[in-house]
């Protein structure tokens, strides 16, 4: 296997290379993409196919949970179809889903396609890091790894906005439309581009058929109990049992896997000190990025009362400040201690986080500007150098299982820093209500002039029941203003915990990442 995929590397014609690693990319996007334009427009697919509130969130949660259990595969499905082949067969069958999810005419169907749709989009990411160590020499990675993660952190910004555009313009449809032609361009070029391997199916004769049930219930069990638990609450049954669930089968999956000298995924690649501190850093770049991605569409929308469209042009700051930064860290990834780089890209980010976590009801563009601009600046250290850390010095042939390993730590961050914030918003809201009332109720002028009460109401301290009327909403705004600040700043912490890490990574012995 290492024979094969360090024979994946050219020599020559490195154009070539490059085209094939862009087809790549650009599925990579789509996939991505996908994600975040079917969130802003769910109302519309919702009231389209008369689909119950109450269900609505399942046209979500069906494709990341599918993607949860496709992104640590990608080391087996790389050994057993090769680099090449899985990229193009996973992108042919997005592309596939996609056409059958804009041809829906149910809710159930539409479910269905989703899952397909987000079980092969789930190996288009780690497939894209992974190649970027097997196709590059060590000079070209930082590019590579830059290009990627560019189009990896830009297609959650642009979501919104190209979401909004397509659904006010043309129809829901045109949401999974996009996907086709680029998707077809993709397949066709990395077919053409991307260095052919000899394929081994003795995987499938090794397969072990019990690991990859446990992985699929330990993974499905901790993504559903994170949906519900914000709203049925973490100690009620169902999320309890759904946590027991996760527990046993990920336990029972892990003594399993460990045991076994043909795994299923490598687990044996958290032994590397850098692995370790990279997947660490890569989990809390997750509660950062993905935690920030959603607040600010929570705040602008139900806040602000901003459609998809003006959210997502509020959010290009993030991708503007990211575009621009990009070459400049690529130049120092090049020259710096990836440690130095990581550390100071996770301290910029948690203060842009923090930055966010002093809005009122009125803030809009200009107040979350400047955060916007601090976190578009550290994107970049926070994924490039922790990149190279967790599979900069590793065999090849061990990449692909690192590589899905690495970006599913990213996706479990991300789900379980969502949950915490809903958490925050559903169970701060309300006694941060009361507290405000009570402040107004004293005559607190402050508290006035943050709620938006009119001065002469509070002046008089008269609260009967037509004041109470036109206060009412006023106080329920600012009370989830206030608990989104909150949001922000526990989301801004943990963030910074990721400093606590970065020591505990080794520098890398001159030419060891040279492979």
């Amino acid at each position: 296997m290492s024979e094969r995929l360090e024979d994946a590397r050219p020599d020559g014609r490195p154009a070539i290379v490059w085209l094939g690693f862009l087809a790549m990319c650009v599925g990579m996007f789509m996939a991505i993409l996908d994600v975040q334009v079917v969130a802003t427009s769910l109302p519309t697919i919702q009231s389209a196919l008369d689909i119950d509130p109450d269900q609505m969130s399942w046209i979500q949660t069906a494709y990341l949970i599918a993607e949860v259990v496709a992104i640590p595969l990608t080391g087996l499905l790389t050994r057993l179809l090769t680099m090449r082949w899985l990229f193009v067969v996973a992108i042919t069958l997005f592309v596939t889903a996609s056409a059958g999810c804009a041809a829906s005419g149910s809710f159930g169907a539409l479910v269905a396609w989703r899952v397909l749709q987000g079980f092969s989009g789930g190996t288009l990411i780690p497939s894209v890091f992974s190649a970027v160590f097997i196709l590059f020499p060590d000079m070209r990675q930082a590019l590579a790894t830059t290009i990627a993660g560019v189009l990896a952190v830009l297609a959650p910004t642009v979501g919104p906005i190209v979401g909004g555009w397509l659904t006010e313009t043309y129809s829901w449809h045109w949401l999974f439309l996009i996907n086709i032609l680029p998707g077809i361009a993709s397949a066709t070029l990395a077919a053409r581009f991307l260095p052919r391997q000899a394929a081994d199916p003795s995987e499938l004769r090794h397969l072990d058929g019990l690991s990859l049930l446990l992985m699929a219930a330990a993974l499905t069990a901790l993504e559903l109990s994170l949906k519900e638990a914000p709203t049925s609450g973490w100690t009620s049954a169902y999320v309890l049992s759904l946590l027991a669930v996760c527990l046993l089968s990920g336990s029972a999956f892990i003594t399993r896997t460990l045991r076994r000298g043909r795994p299923i995924v490598d687990l044996g690649n958290f032994g590397d000190r850098n692995f370790l501190v990279g997947s660490v850093l890569s989990f809390i770049l997750g509660i950062g990025l993905f935690g920030s991605v959603y607040l600010m569409p929570v705040f602008l929308a139900f806040i602000r009362g901003h459609d998809a469209l003006e959210i997502g042009v509020t959010m290009l700051v993030t991708g503007i400040a990211q575009l621009v930064t990009a070459p400049v860290a690529v130049a120092l990834e090049k020259r710096m201690d990836a440690r130095l780089l990581s550390a100071a890209g996770f301290a910029l980010f948690a203060i842009g986080v923090g930055m966010s976590a002093f809005q009122d009801p009125r803030s809009d563009y200009d107040a979350m500007f400047w955060p916007q601009v601090v976190r578009g600046v550290a994107i970049m250290f926070c994924l490039l150098p922790p990149t190279r850390l967790a599979l900069g010095t590793l065999p090849a042939d061990r990449v692909p299982d690192a590589s899905g390993l690495f970006n599913l730590m990213r996706n479990l961050g991300g789900a379980i820093g969502i949950a915490l914030i809903d958490t925050i918003i559903y169970t701060r809201s309300e006694p941060l209500g009361h507290g405000l009332l009570a402040r107004l109720q004293a005559g607190d002028i402050e508290a006035a002039t943050f709620v938006g009460a009119p001065a002469e109401i509070i002046s008089r301290h008269s609260f009967d029941a037509d004041t109470m009327a036109t206060l009412d909403p006023l106080v329920q705004t600012a009370a989830s203003v206030q608990a989104i600040n909150e949001a922000w700043m526990v989301v801004a912490i943990l963030t910074g915990c990721a400093l606590l890490s970065v020591p505990f990574a080794r520098r890398p012995a001159p030419g060891e990442d040279r492979r």
